[in-house]
């Protein structure tokens, strides 16, 4: 059973028929996707909801592999600093939440890990991930809600911070117990600030916040035993690097 396919499941048993809407799909990829919804689905459970595949309704992440206002190698540049930020190394246990699939494909393709889970709330998105590498781990969820079996991590990249629906400090209250002493947190965005202003109008219902500033997240991080390390807010590329100190924690 798939982590987020259970989760999906929780979500609906109760009701007695789900509409759901997908972007345009490959009828290989809608027959992945399927399978993990029926694999979520215990078959011991008595009667469940009637799901309605072709009316999934999901939220449009597509914006996060949009990179049209910079080239790609300027973009892929920018993500390759991202990755680099969090020193991945063959024993690193990694979690990157609201990830677009190029940057889980950059990370998978340069940086080999012990494990890496990826935290999304598209279903879809998590699907397409999961049909590409088996044996990267999947979770439909909120960030501060990740089981603890699959802690504590080396490396979090919060590619996306400003899709996540709570504040920036319960977020960093969250990952406080989650990461390994000199674990790194990386918070980015590949556009910069004013690209996330630009996405909040027009994604409302994905894009909830902006990116914090640097005094914003030093007080927040410093309240979770993080300090910053890095810091770059320019016009079009935004890279913040917390590290965990457990000893001041334990203060």
């Amino acid at each position: 059973m798939y982590a987020f396919g259970h989760h999906l499941y929780s979500n609906i048993c109760n009701q007695s028929s789900v509409s759901i809407q997908f972007p345009p799909i490959s009828v290989h990829r809608l027959h992945v996707l399927k399978s993990f919804i029926r694999a979520a689905i215990p078959s011991n459970d008595g009667t469940v909801s009637v799901v309605q595949f072709e009316d999934f309704v999901d939220k449009d992440w597509s914006f996060l592999d949009g990179e049209n206002m910079v080239s790609d190698e300027e973009h892929m540049q920018k993500i390759d600093l991202i990755i680099s930020a969090g020193n991945i190394v063959e024993t690193s246990k990694v979690m990157i939440s609201i990830g677009s699939e190029a940057f889980v494909d950059r990370v998978v393709n340069s940086s080999p890990c012990a494990q890496l889970l990826v935290v999304h709330d598209s279903l879809f998105i998590l699907a397409c991930i999961k049909e590409k590498y088996d044996k990267v781990k999947c979770w439909q969820g909120e960030l501060i809600n990740v089981p603890e079996k699959w802690t504590a991590f080396d490396v979090i990249f919060l590619y996306f911070l400003p899709a996540l629906p709570n504040k920036l400090d319960h977020v960093l209250e969250a990952l406080s117990r989650r990461c390994l002493p000199g674990a790194r947190v990386v918070i980015s965005h590949p556009q910069g600030r004013q690209a996330v202003e630009e996405q909040c109008h027009q994604h409302p219902d994905a894009v909830v916040s902006n990116l914090p500033q640097k005094m914003t997240l030093q007080s927040n991080a410093a309240d979770h035993s993080f300090k910053m390390i890095k810091f770059v807010d320019e016009p079009g590329f935004y890279l913040a690097v917390l590290e965990f100190n457990e000893m001041t924690l334990a203060k």
